[in-house]
């Protein structure tokens, strides 16, 4: 009866030495976590050591046991994922899980099973941190002289929830934020952040972050979003080059324009002319191709519209015209030296007037008709 008594206080003394140690964990979703357990100041014979999990999917469910003849042995078949890196002699239970998904969160026990005392075991805590999905939206702001939300940053699906903020800079005071979360069954949360500001030319194209940070990133992220301000195509304006017979359609508009040109009035050329994209080009130097020609610029958010007169002399006339012009200018040339050998009496007499009449080298003069010329000129 002393000896067994004896033998009962030894046994509990040596339990209240002994301890399983492990530790919580916390790993990032799709990493490995590694599982410490060991048995330390023991002095009984361990039979096994084993491990019991109760996760999201699975309760009180043993998974993984471990025996000195027969090594580990995985319960409901083997997992790629679970590997045992502990020494049975050396009292390590230790195990991995690879690529760790949120199911795998819960509580871990690792058991050592010693004799005489029995059971011993610990609780491991496993927190599977979920780095959000980051995603930066516009929300298509028109020009306005009103607030409204220019964008949306969204830190979706995270564990713990995100902090979602926007860095602004020099327009810290033409912006502001809020933001909401939602959570989910599975212990996931999304955070929005909504940007809002007055659609005006001087925040357009101004680049601001929307930052987000979370124990689950290493670092926190920082996206950059350039601001837009959509609007139509403002006055179109159309610029020639003479040299190759073209006009180029020009306007600022966001998006970018959209250009159409068409013929008022009249078809569309069936050829000898050239359209690319705000640019018409004339082929030829036919009158065909004269008239009214419209160009429409155009976006999702309206459209302007400006108009040229094509007029020009056909190629087969010019040969005409130029001929008429030559024609013009030998009248002109003729009727002018006429005039002045009118004036300057270099004309032949018309009438009574004398008319020298040259044969050869001589000269037959009537004495008659020069005492006539004689009085005439006294006369005159």
């Amino acid at each position: 009866m002393w000896l067994m008594l004896l033998f009962i206080l030894n046994a509990n003394t040596q339990t209240n030495a002994l301890q399983v140690i492990g530790g919580n964990r916390t790993v990032v979703q799709g990493r490995t976590v590694t599982f410490n357990c060991e048995l330390v100041d023991n002095t009984e014979t361990v039979n096994q050591i084993s491990w019991q999990r109760t996760t999201r999917v699975k309760t009180d469910n043993f998974f993984l046991t471990v025996r000195k003849k027969n090594g580990p042995d995985y319960v409901n078949g083997p997992d790629d994922r679970i590997k045992f890196i502990g020494s049975f002699n050396e009292l390590n239970g230790s195990f991995q899980i690879s690529n760790v998904s949120l199911q795998d969160e819960g509580i871990y026990t690792c058991i050592f099973t010693l004799f005489p005392s029995g059971t011993h075991n610990t609780h491991i805590h496993l927190d599977v941190l979920v780095p959000p999905v980051i995603r930066v939206k516009d929300n298509l702001p028109t020009l306005a002289d009103k607030e409204v939300c220019i964008a949306t940053c969204t830190a979706a699906d995270s564990k713990p929830p995100a902090n979602v903020s926007w860095l602004t800079g020099s327009l810290a005071d033409n912006l502001r934020s809020t933001a909401n979360s939602t959570q989910h069954d599975d212990g996931k949360t999304t955070t929005v952040s909504y940007l809002f500001g007055v659609p005006a030319m001087d925040i357009d194209q101004q680049v601001v972050h929307c930052v987000v940070t979370s124990p689950a990133l290493s670092k926190e992220a920082k996206k950059p979003f350039t601001i837009q301000v959509y609007f139509a195509p403002e006055e179109v304006k159309i610029g020639a080059n003479p040299k190759e017979d073209s006009f180029q359609c020009e306007t600022d508009s966001n998006p970018e324009p959209e250009f159409n040109w068409t013929r008022v009035g009249k078809a569309w050329p069936q050829s000898g002319v050239r359209v690319e994209g705000g640019s018409l080009q004339f082929l030829t130097r036919s009158s065909d191709l004269n008239g009214l020609y419209q160009c429409t610029a155009f976006n999702s958010h309206g459209r302007s519209i400006v108009y040229i007169f094509r007029s020009v002399i056909s190629e087969s006339c010019i040969v005409c015209w130029i001929l008429f012009a030559l024609l013009i200018v030998l009248i002109v040339v003729a009727a002018a030296a006429a005039w002045f050998l009118y004036k300057s009496d270099k004309l032949p007499f018309l009438g009574s007037r004398r008319v020298p009449v040259t044969r050869g080298e001589t000269e037959v003069i009537n004495p008659e008709e020069t005492a006539f010329n004689e009085d005439l000129r006294d006369a005159e």
